[in-house]
């Protein structure tokens, strides 16, 4: 009688382990209300903003590859703006292309310092310029396509949406940047503890008419986002790449690849 006692207990316990308490898991986690697309959206948006806000504060590695040719440089800001220096062309500088690139570095150094508050400036307006705009078609893809939530997948120790997007009805692109996006498809990997965008990809679809019919974007033409942390709650993006099937005047093909690393962040020392 007692053996059967402790028969039971022991199917007993093994009934909670295998069923109920996988049962209990499956309860509590459905009731955890996931976000709808549109808030993951939103504060994707939010962190995204955050993030380019501290771009300016890093310098870090770039390389870049266009075609056959690879290039490798430290960037680094100074005085405002950020200055390339030539760190390798495939393979390492010999040491008399690196007191080149360092006296240059010193150069532009001090031409910087002994600008004129004007010339420093329109130094730093055209970069913020341009970073602005670089800013602006990374938060247009948020605006230009209607989002579903798809999947959700492991990416290393993260979980991540997986969002498809397809481009919104009645969207108007705001600068010739962003004409292509009405032609494009994509998916966007999101973060679901910090919401930020792991990965960004997006195709063309159909032919796109840019410039006033002056070029033709084709199907074909891709690119790919990707970001990782590089500070506390800071992302920054650390591989981009495009191939870009166009034509000029509706004739002249114009094919180009690229694709750059970013990484070593370090924060500017001012």
């Amino acid at each position: 009688m007692k053996l059967n006692l402790q028969h039971d207990k022991a199917h007993g316990k093994l009934w909670r382990n295998l069923i109920l308490s996988p049962l209990i898991g499956a309860i509590i986690l459905a009731g955890k209300a996931q976000p709808d697309v549109s808030t993951i959206v939103e504060r994707s948006v939010a962190a995204n903003d955050k993030d380019f806000a501290a771009e300016p504060k890093f310098n870090f590695k770039e390389r870049d590859r266009t075609g056959k040719t690879t290039k490798t440089f430290q960037v680094t800001m100074i005085d405002g703006s950020p200055y390339q220096r030539l760190l390798a062309t495939g393979m390492s500088l010999s040491p008399a292309q690196e007191t080149i690139e360092s006296e240059k570095q010193e150069k532009t150094a001090t031409e910087r310092r002994e600008q004129t508050p004007e010339g420093r400036e329109r130094r730093v307006a055209d970069y913020l310029k341009q970073l602005k705009s670089d800013h602006e078609m990374m938060s247009q893809l948020s605006k230009g396509f209607d989002f579903k939530i798809a999947d959700t997948r492991k990416v290393g120790s993260r979980t991540v949406w997986v969002l498809t997007a397809t481009p919104k009805r009645g969207y108007k692109p705001p600068n010739l940047d962003c004409q292509v996006l009405p032609g494009m498809r994509g998916e966007m990997w999101v973060d679901q503890e910090t919401y930020e965008w792991v990965k960004v990809t997006a195709q063309v679809i159909r032919p796109v008419s840019i410039g006033a019919f002056l070029a033709e974007v084709e199907p074909g033409t891709r690119f790919e986002i990707e970001k990782t942390p590089v500070a506390a709650g800071i992302w920054q993006i650390t591989h981009f790449s495009m191939h870009s099937y166009a034509r000029v005047l509706h004739f002249i093909k114009h094919n180009s690849a690229e694709e750059d690393w970013y990484s070593d962040f370090q924060p500017t020392t001012r």
